[in-house]
């Protein structure tokens, strides 16, 4: 009898047929998680239900992004990355019209089905979960509340940035998660008018 045994393949590692397309596996490995939490939460996703709904081996989800809570992160990245410009952005122009920027940038995101969607996924994932909840403080910290305090220059900067996302956070909760009547349907050019000075006070008033 002729031939060779084949070498087992070592977990985590993709085979040359799996990794040829790399980048696009990678990418489908993500919107799959990107649904698989979406439609049932941090809980109730595993890696093989991933790998799975992308058509791969798990092995190759583990080769890729590591462990769930690693997958759920770049996921969250991803679908963050929008509101994660708000810094560049409510700062450009008069201070005093900074809350206004602030409330119309992150409503805009909340606004559009295509970004509404998965941040829904994950901040109910966020909610229910506290591996979730800590990937998700994570990146709001560093890459979000940080960069705002950074540019308000006051002793309590932090604070007041913390305060007024939670103002924001939680408008965006009670309208698109809660769906709470007449704020859900009412018109959001009304409610940023209504919202924004509360926010400029948490940044900018004494």
């Amino acid at each position: 009898m002729t031939g060779t045994t084949p070498t087992p393949r070592r977990r985590g590692r993709p085979s040359r047929t799996e990794s040829a397309d790399g980048p696009a596996t990678r990418d489908r490995i993500l919107a799959a998680a990107r649904e698989e939490f979406s439609e049932r939460g941090y809980e109730k996703t595993s890696v093989r239900g991933i790998a799975k709904a992308a058509g791969v081996d798990s092995a190759l989800v583990h080769h890729y992004f590591g462990t769930k809570e690693q997958v759920f992160q770049e996921a969250v990245e991803t679908v963050f990355a929008p509101a994660l410009r708000a810094p560049d952005v409510i700062f450009e122009g008069a201070p005093e019209e900074v809350g206004e920027r602030f409330a119309r940038f992150l409503f805009g995101i909340w606004e559009n089905p295509v970004t509404r969607t998965p941040l829904l996924a994950v901040v109910r994932s966020a909610v229910n979960n506290e591996v979730a909840a800590a990937v998700f403080r994570r990146l709001v910290t560093a890459q979000l509340l940080r960069r705002v305090a950074a540019q308000l220059g006051m002793p309590d900067a932090e604070l007041r940035a913390e305060l007024a996302a939670a103002q924001l956070v939680g408008v965006a909760m009670l309208r698109y998660v809660i769906k709470l009547e007449p704020l859900a349907s009412a018109d959001m050019e009304v409610i940023i008018q209504r919202i924004a000075p509360v926010v400029q006070g948490h940044l900018t008033k004494p």
